[in-house]
């Protein structure tokens, strides 16, 4: 807790610049996983403009005093132009026709994508903060994910132990399943995905004869109650619930610590 204190205190100091201040320059992210980045290595005043998203509770993985000290856009061709950034980063999902309009007004654009283990997330910091001229800075986020990694992960047990499985629910009905970063994280922490068992790549739904068939040791879910929370302690009323903050799930990069120290902390609890 004192970490997290200090680390919004910090980044609550610097942002000086109320939204919408000054207009040319800078840096726009219309990526809230981007965000999560330029805010710990960038000071406030060369960030122009980040993703609404990060504005947005159930979306953000900064904290919202943070998010909300910088003028937030929807990322349309027309706001990002009008604003004269040194620099887009947008997300590979970006609509061609809005990436066309930035190059021809000449803007210098990053795009990236989705990255699917930590090895792919702390490649991408790399590569944010080398475009923004801040190199040390991505080095120090990957160096946090390199020892967080180093203290979270469990050896491995007896050649016969299976490891417990988990399922884990990113928002109502949607698991994460094989292939994704939340995966590489459960497994590193000791777990086996549960959803990937079942066959599910990346994120979807599953049936609830499936869950109740093969049953995980554990279900874990961004909510505390919802419609979905309820369903599944119906299904389940034996199996542990546990929570998974919703601001863990959304990105990778300066998340990946404290989600791999609270995964790690639900698998101590087995």
């Amino acid at each position: 807790m004192r970490r997290g204190t200090i680390l919004l205190a910090l980044l609550l100091g610097g942002c000086a610049k109320p939204p919408g201040a000054g207009v040319g320059g800078g840096i726009v992210s219309t990526n809230p996983c981007v965000d999560s980045v330029l805010v710990r290595i960038l000071p406030p005043a060369r960030i122009a403009a980040i993703s609404h998203y990060s504005q947005d509770p159930s979306a953000t993985s900064i904290p919202i005093a943070v998010a909300r000290r910088f003028r937030g856009i929807a990322g349309t061709a027309e706001e990002v132009i009008a604003l004269h950034p040194d620099l887009v980063i947008a997300s590979t999902y970006t609509p061609p026709a809005t990436q066309a309009a930035y190059a021809r007004a000449g803007l210098k654009t990053l795009l990236v994508g989705i990255p699917d283990t930590i090895a792919e997330s702390q490649a991408q910091v790399t590569q944010i903060a080398e475009a923004a001229g801040a190199p040390m800075g991505g080095a120090r986020i990957n160096a946090e994910i390199d020892h967080a990694v180093a203290r979270w992960s469990r050896k491995d047990g007896p050649k016969d132990d299976m490891p417990p499985s988990a399922l884990l629910y990113i928002s109502g009905d949607l698991a994460t399943g094989g292939s994704t970063l939340l995966n590489d994280m459960m497994t590193r922490v000791g777990f086996r995905n549960a959803a990937a068992t079942y066959g599910l790549t990346h994120t979807g739904t599953l049936s609830a004869e499936t869950i109740v068939t093969q049953p995980p040791a554990v279900v874990i879910a961004s909510e505390r109650e919802s419609r979905g929370t309820a369903l599944r302690h119906r299904l389940l009323p034996h199996t542990p619930q546990a929570v998974f903050p919703r601001v863990l799930i959304n990105c990778g990069g300066p998340t990946i610590p404290p989600a791999l120290e609270r995964l790690a902390a639900i698998r101590a609890r087995l």
